[in-house]
């Protein structure tokens, strides 16, 4: 029943509007805020500052700053096998496993459709029916940056305006289609196992995505936009492990492969916690 309510007073509640402010306290750079601000969050969540790059809560110019905080070099290490797939975030195992066709399994006893996770390209969601997914949810305590899991050169960008639900377990087991309406950015890669997407799905006081080509990205209107890069010259190439984006407060982060494309690792499940770099599986090479 407390989940119910908790997902019930999200409907009626001004989430853009919140989500904006709460931006604007996050983006603040007055001392008198920041610096407690920051503190009673690394107490309140136990965050680990040893393995970030600054240690000192009072060197960060901004909540945003320290929320989106850069590790020591070596603090996430890459698996040595070539053909695993990293996981590209810390955080909780939502769901992981197969499509059934077009379906993703959100929860139990829940899915939504591929097709409209995607923002409603048809030829786009054929590529990955029944093939592989796996949800990441990133908590508050989280380290927040987003990472390759493979190799891949940067072929489009979809950015669908929508809702900002909470992603937490709650919200997810309450709220029907809950990845497929809030606000998110469709990444899409030409990888050596094929096509690959990594989804960054925004969320109640998520302030903004940021990508490493483009920036902070920016809603435009209420219509998905599309932009395209095959084209452009030089290509977008990120190394497997090389950051892809950030989310400034925490949110969902998920990954589509085809089908054949790869197997996720069996000791995985809902529930199990990864951390940036650790092996979620392995792929293989697409045939030509």
């Amino acid at each position: 029943m407390q989940d119910q309510l908790f997902a019930l007073l999200q409907y009626f509640l001004p989430q853009h509007l919140i989500s904006r402010c709460v931006g604007w306290l996050a983006s603040s750079r007055q001392a008198w805020l920041r610096e407690p601000l920051i503190r009673q969050f690394i107490r309140s969540y136990d965050v680990d500052m040893s393995e970030a790059e600054r240690e000192d809560p009072n060197s960060y110019l901004s909540f945003n700053d320290f929320f989106t905080r850069a590790l020591k070099p070596g603090a996430r290490a890459l698996p040595a096998d070539e053909h695993a797939i990293c996981c590209p975030a810390d955080g909780c195992i939502s769901q992981i496993g197969r499509l059934q066709g077009e379906l993703l399994l959100q929860a139990k006893g829940r899915s939504f459709s591929l097709l409209e996770l995607i923002g409603g390209d048809a030829q786009l969601a054929q590529s990955f029916s029944n093939g592989l997914f796996a949800t990441i949810y990133l908590s508050p305590r989280d380290y927040h940056r987003v990472h390759m899991p493979l190799a891949g050169t940067l072929r489009r960008m979809i950015h669908i305006p929508g809702d900002l639900f909470s992603v937490n377990a709650a919200t997810t087991r309450e709220v029907a289609r809950l990845f497929a309406r809030n606000e998110r950015l469709v990444c899409i890669f030409e990888t050596a196992a094929g096509p690959m997407a990594l989804i960054l799905v925004g969320a109640m006081i998520v302030a903004s995505i940021e990508t490493v080509w483009s920036g902070l990205v920016t809603p435009r209107g209420r219509r998905p936009q599309t932009f395209y890069y095959q084209d452009r010259a030089p290509h977008i190439e990120l190394e497997r492990g090389a950051e892809m984006g950030r989310f400034l407060l925490g949110s969902t982060a998920i990954i589509l492969l085809p089908e054949h494309a790869a197997a996720w690792a069996p000791t995985l499940s809902a529930g199990c916690s990864v951390r940036m770099g650790s092996a979620l599986g392995t792929w293989q090479a697409a045939s030509s």
